[in-house]
């Protein structure tokens, strides 16, 4: 006799024995597989939620800083105050308080009618009528009394952040050098 299998016996080895055997083995194997992946990808799910949460935290508080500083400048194109920001949290513990430091003598105001102070002793024309955007490209070529006049003025009048932190920062360029 051969040991070739008739056409019949392999047909019936592959459609009804080969599956009857695969689920016999699958019923027994599935819950160790299923086990065997569980072990493997639950530590990495769990590191993708941390990782998300994470993600996600960060880009909020990124996002409201990035609100906030497009708010301050829309504040200060329009001329308009901006809002003091939004009390922090305290910190834990005792916080050491800083000494002040010391204020840079105030330029004289000028006043118009007694109304508050007026821009017309600046060294920038027409300083009233421009955006923050406008008054900070003039600062640059202006000279210490100048800009002193400038943040004396805008301390007491618009509070525009950006004018300030610019004069702040041409403030202490010159001190520097």
């Amino acid at each position: 006799m051969t040991d070739e299998k008739r056409p019949l016996d392999q047909a019936l080895e592959l459609f009804v024995y080969a599956p009857l055997g695969f689920a016999l083995a699958a019923r027994e194997e599935l819950p160790k597989l299923v086990e065997k992946g569980r072990a493997t990808l639950d530590p990495q799910l769990t590191m993708a939620r941390m990782i998300g949460e994470f993600a996600v935290t960060h880009g909020q508080k990124e996002a409201e800083k990035a609100v906030r500083q497009v708010g301050d400048l829309l504040g200060d194109m329009l001329g308009r105050p901006t809002p003091p920001p939004a009390p922090a949290e305290p910190a834990p513990g005792p916080v050491p308080t800083p000494a002040p430091a010391p204020k840079a003598p105030k330029a004289p105001k000028a006043t118009t009618n007694g109304s508050g102070p007026s821009a017309d002793h600046l060294a920038i024309p027409g300083y009233n009528a421009l955006a923050a955007s406008q008054v900070v490209q003039r600062l640059a070529g202006l000279s210490a009394d100048e800009l002193e006049a400038v943040r004396t003025y805008e301390e007491a009048t618009r509070h525009r952040k950006t004018v300030l932190t610019r004069v702040s920062q041409l403030q202490a360029e010159a001190r520097a050098h």
